[in-house]
């Protein structure tokens, strides 16, 4: 008999578990056939670590530069007259007064001097610099950089210019082998490439500064066509001196600046350099 009663109990118990287990939830209500859940995972807006780009070290790059770039300074004769002070017209009946004052009362000549930058491109001591920075000079003198920091000066001779690219070349002898600096291709720099300025600006020796190439093949009037734009500074005595890539390589001649704008400076591009100098090399 008890045996048969717990038969009959264990019978009881296993049909109440399979009715619990087939009811439907009271708290969940099923969910309908055409009903979807989205996977949290193809909500999630999948983002990528920020890339930190590591910038240049610009050291090795000066080091190594710059006992090739030099100050340039020009100095020019220029004979006064008085009668230009009073800018009298041509042809005026007060223009052969004016030239008699002149010839009774003479003045001194007066100097005038130019600063200016270039860099050495031969062993030879052929220097490049601006056409404008020694342009009707009756001395120039050009001052290197020693490795122990002190400075040398040359006279210099202008050996070809070429006025309408602004660019000239100068030609020192020392007696010695020079360091030089390479011509790189111009036509290979992209807007937004790091470019360094090293020159003399307001008389101060080996000056650096470092920028982007702010745009490529601008004209800003003249004959001076497809100049490079950039935002490194240059300054008055900047002239002629070298805008360089991070290879150390010469994409540029420093020529202009725009005075009433900061950030804005114009190199002669090295490709144009390249038909002038190419026979001093």
């Amino acid at each position: 008999m008890q045996t048969r009663f717990l038969f009959v109990v264990v019978i009881m118990a296993c049909a109440l578990v399979g009715a619990c287990t087939t009811r439907p939830s009271a708290t969940k209500p099923a969910m309908p056939q055409h009903a979807t859940i989205s996977s949290p995972s193809k909500q999630r807006i999948e983002t990528k670590a920020p890339h930190f780009v590591e910038l240049p070290d610009f050291t090795e790059i000066v080091q190594r530069v710059g006992p090739a770039v030099v100050n340039v300074s020009s100095e020019r004769t220029i004979e006064p007259r008085r009668s230009q002070y009073f800018q009298v017209p041509k042809g005026s009946p007060f223009e052969d007064f004016f030239r008699e004052f002149d010839q009774f009362f003479p003045q001194s000549p007066v100097k005038k001097q130019s600063l200016g930058s270039g860099f050495v491109m031969s062993p030879h001591g052929h220097i490049v610099t601006n056409a404008h920075v020694v342009s009707g000079a009756s001395t120039i003198a050009v001052n290197l950089q020693l490795p122990n920091g002190e400075e040398e000066s040359y006279p210099a001779r202008v050996v070809a210019t070429q006025p309408d690219v602004d660019l000239a070349v100068l030609k020192i002898d020392t007696g010695r082998p020079l360091p030089y600096l390479h011509l790189g291709d111009s036509s290979r720099i992209r807007t937004g490439e790091w470019v360094l300025a090293i020159g003399n600006p307001f008389s101060l020796s080996h000056t650096v500064t470092v920028g982007i190439v702010s745009a490529t093949g601008r004209n800003i009037g003249g004959p001076l066509g497809d100049i490079i734009q950039t935002d490194a500074a240059i300054n008055p005595g900047n002239s002629g001196g070298p805008l360089l890539d991070l290879h150390g390589d010469v994409i540029g001649i420093n020529t202009a600046i725009v005075a009433t704008g900061q950030g804005i400076g114009f190199a002669i591009p090295s490709n144009t350099a390249k038909r002038l100098i190419a026979q001093y090399q």
